[in-house]
């Protein structure tokens, strides 16, 4: 059973990212304000969902939420300031979207940085604790997931509509053989050491 939660403040922000692992697109955070009678029995971590609970509670959280926020930061801005920081960056720009300004911020994972001087608190596997961050991984996934299936019709043959950008066997199997796209992060080892690229 998922908490609403952590702190006493009226507006608190939940906050998590989808993406990091990727190969290639963006890194896709979503941040929301639930209110205080909130309830959604399917909700869980978007890991543990399949993809069509995931459409399926997305327009309901959207429908139940104060306030929310998705925010993609696109492969060059993780190429120039790493997948952290990029991550970290897409969290905070959801947040200075949301209204009203929360006054607590918990955040999936280990790492933050403070935006806005509103306190926070990070919270490792939070978006199986916490209803915001469950809720915000959800929407996190499912607007990067579009993403990606867009980006997928330009370039079919990487397969990003099933694989989502993430390093499959397919996924590398196609680099190896079409070479990066526009969308490809070049700070990430796209190929394991022993098919190396000739870029």
């Amino acid at each position: 059973m998922l908490t609403l939660k952590f702190s006493d403040f009226q507006f608190e922000a939940g906050t998590d990212e989808a993406g990091r692992g990727c190969l290639a697109g963006p890194v896709t955070a979503a941040a929301i304000l639930l209110p205080h009678d909130f309830e959604l029995d399917l909700l869980n971590d978007s890991k543990q969902l399949s993809e069509k609970i995931r459409e399926k509670l997305k327009p309901i959280i959207e429908e139940k939420a104060i306030s929310f926020a998705v925010s993609h930061i696109d492969h060059t801005i993780i190429d120039d300031i790493n997948i952290l920081n990029a991550s970290i960056k897409a969290m905070q720009e959801c947040i200075i979207k949301l209204n009203p300004t929360p006054n607590y911020i918990i955040v999936d994972g280990n790492r933050f940085k403070p935006i806005h001087n509103i306190p926070f608190s990070t919270i490792v596997k939070g978006d199986s604790k916490y209803l915001s961050i469950a809720a915000a991984s959800v929407l996190a996934k499912t607007y990067r997931d579009e993403y990606m299936n867009a980006i997928h019709e330009e370039f079919p043959m990487y397969n990003w509509k099933k694989n989502k950008g993430y390093p499959t066997m397919e996924h590398r199997e196609a680099i190896r053989k079409y070479g990066v796209t526009k969308y490809h992060r070049m700070s990430f080892r796209l190929l394991p050491e022993q098919l190396k690229l000739d870029l």
